[in-house]
């Protein structure tokens, strides 16, 4: 235990020590033994080179009026937190002649706590707001040693460079933030005499619940960011965001979700406090199983009934969990198919939009075509439609798409036949950077890249030029892709489907298509029936696009005579012409009855028909029964016999020859024959 006489003991030997270095000269070997803390010593030498007067009795210099207000409006929030624990400290050393002071990282003091008659006193005067308390200014002290060491240090007696403060004791401890930067010092300075090494371990105590509640300061404020950012991330994004509590309620929704569904859905008004169950119907019970089992789902499709009518999302979500990894509630998200639909339109440029759904009909043939492809669209072999112009063609190579495993990838059409020739090679295939004159710098890629992981449509494939028929037979049987002005293959994942209304095989034997090229493309092959084949479907399509293209929902009259007409006419131009008649009618139909004369001049003045041998009554009839099998199928029947009498006479009775010209097997064609009474 330290006696009284061993603390003067010791007081009179740091006295000693400081006269011994005070007197020395600037250059003297300080090698020597002096009897204070290495941290002192170092000081000491610090302020003599810094040409510190030890002796120097005047008080510290000051910043002036407007210099300590910018100091304490750049260190508010420091002085703002610091100071309940300044005053908590002032309270255990009130009336003992101390004072509580706060500096900033220069050493000005910016705070300061104390007893009136103490900052008064000769010994304490320097203590004021703008005082200098620096080592260059102040010699080694508690305050500016702090600074420089950037630790706790206390400074007593003559341990203080300048004679001035040899009657002080001060304990100071620097005040760090976060990442370790000092913003100031918290310094408690009294008598010498009443010095004490606790003072210290107060001064450091209170330091360190000055930097933890910066600490919690700063990560409130980084909180209090991040909640705007992800606040302005919630209001603009795109989709729809749906806060909900564990019960299902609704706690919060972005302006988004009032835009895709209205304001009210199921009569129930879409705001905070309303069960989300209102808005997914049937799909309630996927909320049920994220908050109760914590089971996400994602892009589920839903379709709500609003005040606009139907609406078509795909939604997903997801449970929010506590620390404990309980559930507190979820995120829903809910994306319209339109802008889905937009989206990939908007990057890929191309999507199949038509079903199977879509082809109209009920006769034998479209049905049977329709069943080949619906097969087709289970594999992944390259397809073949055959058919003439207008049947449809594109129609079934989408349904096909959208039916198969690609169905989430691209569908890109090309018209083989509306390219250039030189051209060809450029779009299936791609370029590379200077390729040619007129190439778009960088490069472009081909539609067999664009449509890699989807369906490349190529329609008109009859019309293909020779010799880029040889680059796509390399293309189809290796899976990979030179562009042109590229020695670098890049593969693809392309199902291809192919169509022509030529007859390829024919055009194989003239030696304008590839005959390896037509087998690697006819796996599948579909033959596409014009409309005067299917005759059934005549009248179904004619209703069909009446009401379609009609946008004012009128109910239309057809007469007799139109009909019969409609019914007489061959159709070269198959569907296709059926629906630019029909929107022809639905244009220039005024009121709601449509007459002869509203049917272009080659559809009344076609040739008479069996139908005009009809009696009127079976002929409505038939019409209204939708129906036309019966007489329309003798006509078709008649015509199938003259071409088959025709191709045979053309092949000199050779019926293997006139079976592939036609499409059909040699047994189908014997069973025709038979049918017709054909002998040959």
């Amino acid at each position: 235990m330290t006696t009284c006489l061993e603390s003067a003991n010791a007081f009179d030997s740091t006295l000693a020590g400081w006269l011994r270095f005070t007197t020395a000269t600037l250059n003297a070997d300080i090698s020597e033994s002096y009897p204070v803390k290495e941290e002192i010593l170092a000081s000491w030498e610090r302020c003599r080179q810094a040409d510190v007067e030890p002796n120097d009795g005047s008080i510290h210099s000051r910043l002036s009026g407007l210099e300590l207000e910018v100091m304490l409006k750049q260190n508010r929030d420091l002085i703002a937190i610091a100071k309940p624990f300044m005053k908590n400290l002032y309270r255990i050393v009130t009336g003992s002649g101390f004072v509580v002071a706060l500096t900033d990282v220069r050493g000005y003091v910016m705070e300061i706590l104390g007893d009136e008659d103490t900052l008064n006193n000769p010994m304490t005067v320097s203590f004021f707001q703008g005082a200098n308390w620096s080592e260059v200014e102040a010699g080694t002290n508690a305050i500016g040693t702090a600074l420089v060491i950037k630790k706790p240090i206390q400074v007593s007696g003559s341990e203080h460079y300048c004679r001035k403060h040899h009657s002080l004791t001060c304990s100071a401890a620097p005040i760090f933030d976060p990442q370790g930067n000092i913003l100031g010092i918290l310094d408690v300075s009294g008598a010498s005499d009443a010095a004490h090494i606790h003072t210290l371990g107060m001064v450091v105590a209170s330091v360190e619940a000055i930097m933890a509640q910066i600490d919690i300061r700063e990560k409130n404020n980084a909180l209090s960011v991040t909640n705007k950012r992800l606040t302005n991330i919630f209001n603009t994004i795109s989709d729809g965001v749906i806060m909900i509590d564990s019960n299902g309620i609704i706690s919060d929704l972005n302006p988004v979700v009032p835009q895709i569904f209205g304001s009210v859905v199921n009569q129930f008004e879409i705001k905070p406090g309303v069960p989300v169950e209102c808005i997914l119907g049937s799909k309630q019970t996927l909320v049920r199983k994220m908050l109760k089992c914590k089971e996400v789902f994602a892009d589920i499709e839903i379709m709500v009934d609003t005040n606009d009518g139907l609406n078509h999302c795909l939604a997903s979500g997801a449970p929010v969990t506590n620390e404990q990894g309980i559930v507190i509630g979820g995120v829903i998200v809910l994306r319209p198919i339109q802008q889905i639909q937009s989206l990939v339109n908007r990057f890929s440029g191309h999507y199949g939009a038509l079903h199977f759904s879509d082809i109209i009909g009920k006769s034998k043939a479209i049905l049977e075509a329709v069943r080949v492809a619906s097969l087709a669209a289970t594999s992944t072999s390259n397809v073949l439609l055959q058919g003439e112009s207008g049947t449809g063609k594109e129609i079934f190579a989408q349904a096909i798409h959208n039916r198969s495993a690609r169905c989430a990838g691209p569908f890109i059409a090309v018209n083989c036949g509306a390219l250039p020739r030189e051209l060809i090679g450029s779009e299936l295939f791609g370029y590379a950077d200077g390729a040619f004159t007129g190439a778009r710098r960088g490069g472009k890629p081909g539609k067999f890249e664009l449509a890699s992981g989807g369906t490349l449509f190529l329609d008109e494939i009859g019309d293909m030029p020779l010799e880029q028929q040889v680059a796509l037979l390399r293309v189809l049987q290796e899976r990979k892709v030179n562009r042109i002005g590229c020695d670098k293959e890049i593969p693809v994942d392309v199902r291809v489907i192919c169509a022509s209304n030529k007859n390829l095989f024919t055009e194989v034997g003239k030696g304008t298509f590839r005959n390896d090229l037509y087998y690697r493309l006819n796996v599948i092959s579909i033959t596409i029936p014009p409309l005067r084949e299917r005759s059934e479907d005549i009248i179904l399509l004619f209703n069909y696009f009446l009401e379609k293209l009609d946008k004012h929902r009128r109910r239309f009259e057809v007469g007799a005579d139109v009909i019969e007409r409609i019914i007489r006419y061959d159709w070269p131009g198959n569907v296709r012409e059926l629906q630019n008649i029909v929107e022809r009618i639905v244009s220039l139909t005024e009121g709601t009855r449509i007459t002869r004369g509203n049917l272009p001049q080659e559809i009344c003045d076609c040739k008479a028909s069996i139908t005009d041998e009809m009696p009127r009554p079976q002929l409505q009839g038939m019409i209204e029964a939708g129906g036309k099998a019966e007489w329309r199928q003798r006509l078709w029947e008649e015509d199938e016999r003259k071409e088959i009498l025709a191709l045979l006479s053309g092949h000199k009775g050779n019926v293997s020859l006139t079976a592939r010209t036609m499409g059909i097997s040699r047994n189908t064609l014997y069973r025709k024959m038979k049918q017709y009474a054909i002998n040959i």
